[in-house]
C-alpha cells in the first residue's frame, strides 16, 4: 500500500482526543472524535490545496476561496448552533463527552486560527504569486496614476455614489441593521464646526463583483477592491465633515434556527418566516481589519451584542471567498487542465458503433447503466433521460425528488414541458434544504403554476433521496424506468462533484420507487420495499444487519470485509458496531471526505479500521457500501451517509448494484481510493491526518487522474485499459 509521508506543511489540528481507559466500553467518549472539530480538520485539508506549489496558481486561489466559504458556512451553522445551545443551557454532551460551552470555546479558537492562516496565505503568498506568475495584480491607491485615480473617482460618482446609503449612528439614528456576510465600512469623522466625533456605516455593494478593473489597464489584469474606491472617496458621502478613518468590517449571523414543523399550518409560510428570521438572527462573529482602533471595535461589539471572543482581526482583505471570482479569470495557462465529461458508449452515437441510435429507454431496457459524474456527462445521461421522457408520447408520468438544483435548471424546464404535454408530473421539492430554501420555493411555485403536483416536504424530515421515476406505456402495460443516485440534479455541481447514478428498468426497483413517492407525496410511512433501502425505516436496520453479518462471518473464520465511501460519519450506533466488527477481525476501510468521528487504529478497539480522506480537483460526494459476504460481495450506492441525520431524520434511498460489470466498476473506485498516494490523507488514532506520498519506487496513484483514464479507456478496446496499481478488495491492504 501507499506509504504515509510527512505532512507537506504541518497542519494545525482541531480534534483533541481524550485518553482511552483500558476497560472502556464501545460507547466510551474517548472512542469518538468530535464532529465539529473533525470538520475543521477537514477544512484544513482543503486549505492545504491552496498551499500546494504543484497546482496552477488560479487553482490555488480557488481552493483558498473554497476554504473561506466553507468556514463562513460552518460559523453560521455550527458556531451559531452551539451558541444557541449555550444560551439555552443545554447540558447534553456530544458523543465525545463535550458540552456546548467547552466545545464552543474549542471551536472559536480553531476557527480564529484558520481565518488567520487564510489571511496570511493570501497576503503573503497567493496575492504576490498572482502578480509574479500570472501578472494578475490587486492594486491599492498609492500604486495608481493620477489619471487612474480620476477615472475611479468618476466611476464612484456615476456608479457607486447613487446606490450607497450612508447610515449615521447618533441619538436620532439607531445603529443600523447589518445583513449576514455583507461587507461594511465603519467611518469615523469629525464635525469641523463643533469638533464632535461621529460614526457612520456604509454597506459595500458587490453585486457586480468585488474586484473592479482599473481604468487604463485594458489587456492587463489589474483590479482594485470596490471598498477601496469607496474608502478613498468617503468624503463625498459626508460633505462638510472631516473623515478621520475608514475601516472594513463584516458580520456573520446564526443560521441554525429551531423550527416547530408539527405546529406549522403552512410549511412554505413557515420556511419563509424562517428566512426572514435568519436575516435578523443574532450575530455570532465580527471580522474587522487589523488596524481598526480599539474604540471602534468596542462600539461594534457593544452594538452587535458580542464578546471579545467573537472578534476576528484580519490583516488583509475581508471576505476572501471572493477569491473565487479571481479563479474564474480566463487565463487557461494558469488553470488546471479542463476535463470534458464523456458520454457512455451505450448512449453515444459514435459513427459506426451502432450505439445510442435509439431512444434512451431502449438502451436502459438492454441492461442497467451506471453513470459516474463528472467523469461521464450529466447532460448526456440523467438530463437526457428526463428530456426524452418529457417529449416521449408513451411516457405517462414523471416523478422526481429535488433537493438542490441550479438557478437555470434544465431538469425543471423539462418537467415543465412534460406537464405542458399533459403528462402527470409529481415533484418533491425539499424547501428545507439549507441555504437553498428561497431558490427551491421559487422553483416549486413555478412548477405548481404549470400544473405539476408539488410536495414541499415531510414534517420533521428532509427528503434527501435522489430519485427519478418514469412510467412508460409499453405493450399496453405501464413499465418503470428509474434513476437512483448519490447527488443532486444540479448540472453545475455535476461538473465538480463526484456522484454515481443507476439507470435501471428493474421492475422491483421501479415498484419500490412507486411506493417511495407514495410515501413522500401522501400518507404511507409503512410502505414495503423489495430492493430499495429507505430511511427512515429500514435503512438503519439493514446497515446494522449487514455489519452484523460480517461480524458473524469473521467469527466463523469466513472472508469478511467492509468498505464504505461517504461524505461523513458520525452515528454513534454505527461507529460502535464498527468497533465490534474490528474486534471480531473484520477489515474495515472507510473513505470519508469530510468529518469522521471514528477513531481508528486503537489496539483492542479499532486496529482493523483504516480511514482515508481524498481531497482534489473534484469534490468527493458519491456513497458506496461494500460488504464481503463470504466472497459473494453485496454493493450499494445511494444518497445517505452514516450520519444520524441521514439514518433517522431524512428520507434517503440506497440501491443494490447487481450487475457484475457494474459491481466491478464500483470495486475499482474503492480500490483506487484506497491505493491513492497523492490526494489521500490517512487518519491516525491521535486525530491527525497525514498526507500519503508514493514510497520509493512506487507508482504514483491519484484517484481523479486514474478515473479520468479509466473513463477514456472504456471507450477503447479493453486490451488497452491502463493497469491500475489498486489493492484488490479481497486482498489485505
Amino acid at each position: 500500500m501507499a506509504s504515509v509521508s510527512h505532512v507537506m506543511s504541518e497542519l494545525p489540528q482541531a480534534v483533541q482526543p481524550q485518553t482511552l481507559p483500558k476497560d472502556a466500553g464501545l460507547d466510551h467518549p474517548s472512542l469518538y472524535f468530535n464532529q465539529e472539530l473533525s470538520w475543521i480538520d477537514f477544512n484544513w485539508r482543503v486549505f492545504q490545496e491552496a498551499l500546494e506549489p504543484s497546482l496552477p496558481i488560479l487553482e490555488r486561489v480557488r481552493f483558498l476561496g473554497i476554504t473561506a466559504s466553507n468556514l463562513d458556512e460552518f460559523v453560521q451553522k455550527r458556531v451559531g448552533g452551539l451558541r444557541r445551545q449555550e444560551v439555552a443551557g443545554v447540558k447534553q454532551a456530544s458523543p465525545d463527552g463535550r458540552r456546548p460551552p467547552e466545545l464552543l470555546a474549542l471551536v472559536r479558537e480553531a476557527t480564529i486560527a484558520m481565518e488567520a492562516a487564510i489571511d496570511r496565505t493570501w497576503v503573503d503568498d497567493l496575492k504576490p504569486l498572482l502578480a509574479e506568475i500570472a501578472d494578475v495584480r490587486i492594486l491599492d491607491y498609492p500604486s495608481l496614476s493620477q489619471e487612474q485615480e480620476q477615472e475611479l473617482t468618476r466611476y464612484f460618482r456615476e456608479h457607486l455614489y447613487p446606490i450607497l446609503t450612508p447610515l449615521a449612528v447618533d441619538p436620532g439614528h439607531p445603529f443600523p441593521f447589518i445583513s449576514n456576510l455583507s461587507l461594511s465600512l465603519a467611518i469615523e469623522m469629525r464635525d469641523p464646526r463643533s469638533g464632535s466625533l461621529h460614526f457612520a456605516r456604509v454597506k459595500v455593494p458587490v453585486r457586480s463583483g468585488r474586484w473592479l478593473p482599473v481604468p487604463g489597464t485594458e489587456g492587463a489584469c489589474r483590479f482594485i477592491a470596490v471598498e477601496e474606491i469607496i474608502r478613498h472617496n468617503a468624503g463625498e458621502l459626508f460633505r462638510g465633515m472631516e473623515i478621520i478613518q475608514v475601516h472594513a468590517f463584516r458580520v456573520t449571523r446564526n443560521a441554525d434556527l429551531e423550527r416547530e414543523e408539527e405546529e406549522a399550518e403552512d410549511l412554505i409560510a413557515m420556511i419563509s418566516d424562517e428566512l426572514r428570521e435568519r436575516r435578523l438572527a443574532p450575530v455570532v462573529r465580527l471580522e474587522v481589519e487589523a488596524d481598526m482602533p480599539e474604540h471602534l471595535r468596542a462600539l461594534l461589539l457593544k452594538e452587535l451584542d458580542l464578546g471579545i471572543e467573537d472578534l476576528v482581526a484580519v490583516d488583509g482583505e475581508l471576505a476572501l471567498e471572493d477569491c473565487l471570482e479571481l479563479a474564474e479569470l480566463d487565463l487557461p495557462e494558469y488553470e488546471i487542465e479542463p476535463w470534458e465529461p464523456v458520454i457512455p458508449d451505450r448512449l453515444s452515437a459514435k459513427e459506426g458503433n451502432g450505439a445510442g441510435e435509439g431512444d434512451i429507454f431502449s438502451v436502459i431496457r438492454a441492461g442497467d447503466l451506471l453513470v459516474h459524474h463528472p467523469y461521464e456527462s450529466f447532460s448526456g445521461t440523467v438530463l437526457r433521460l428526463v428530456e426524452e421522457a418529457a417529449q416521449d408520447p408513451a411516457v405517462l408520468a414523471i416523478k422526481q425528488t429535488l433537493y438542490r438544483t441550479s438557478d437555470d435548471s434544465q431538469i425543471v424546464r423539462s418537467l415543465l414541458r412534460a406537464a405542458d404535454r399533459g403528462k402527470q408530473v409529481a415533484v418533491m421539492v425539499e424547501v428545507k434544504a439549507r441555504f437553498d430554501e428561497q431558490n427551491n420555493i421559487e422553483w416549486a411555485r413555478i412548477l405548481e403554476t404549470a400544473g405539476v403536483h408539488v410536495t414541499y416536504g415531510l414534517l420533521g424530515l428532509k427528503t434527501h433521496a435522489k430519485v427519478v421515476l418514469i412510467i412508460r406505456e409499453e405493450g399496453g402495460h405501464p413499465k418503470t424506468y428509474c434513476h437512483i443516485g448519490t447527488g443532486n440534479y444540479h448540472k453545475e455541481n455535476a461538473g465538480v462533484y463526484t456522484d454515481l447514478g443507476l439507470l435501471t428498468y428493474d421492475a422491483e426497483i421501479g415498484a419500490d420507487a412507486v411506493n417511495l413517492f407514495h410515501f413522500v407525496t401522501g400518507y404511507a410511512p409503512a410502505q414495503p420495499y423489495q430492493k430499495l433501502i429507505v430511511a427512515p425505516g429500514s435503512m438503519r436496520t439493514k446497515f446494522h444487519s449487514l455489519i452484523q453479518r460480517e461480524i458473524d462471518h469473521a467469527r466463523e473464520g469466513s472472508p469478511s470485509r467492509i468498505a464504505a465511501k461517504m461524505n461523513a460519519i458520525d452515528d454513534p450506533k454505527i461507529i460502535g458496531q464498527l468497533y465490534e466488527a474490528s474486534r471480531a477481525g473484520v477489515r474495515i476501510d472507510l473513505i470519508v471526505r469530510g468529518h469522521c468521528c471514528v477513531r481508528p487504529g486503537l489496539t483492542g478497539f479499532s486496529e482493523n479500521i483504516r480511514v482515508v480522506s481524498i481531497i482534489g480537483r473534484f469534490l468527493e460526494h458519491d456513497r458506496i457500501f461494500y460488504f464481503e459476504n463470504r466472497g459473494d460481495p453485496e454493493i450499494f450506492i445511494g444518497s445517505a451517509d452514516w450520519r444520524t441525520r441521514n439514518l433517522d431524520t431524512r428520507v434517503e434511498a440506497v440501491v443494490p448494484i447487481d450487475e457484475p460489470a457494474l459491481k466491478e466498476r464500483l470495486v475499482r473506485i474503492l480500490d483506487l481510493s484506497l491505493a491513492d498516494n497523492e490526494l489521500a490523507w490517512e487518519l491516525g488514532e491521535d486525530g491527525r491526518y497525514v498526507q500519503r506520498a508514493p514510497a520509493h519506487g512506487e507508482e504514483p496513484v491519484a484517484l481523479h487522474r486514474a478515473l479520468m483514464e479509466d473513463t477514456l479507456a472504456r471507450r477503447k478496446p479493453a486490451a488497452v485499459r491502463p493497469p491500475g496499481p489498486a489493492i484488490p478488495m479481497g486482498a489485505k491492504g
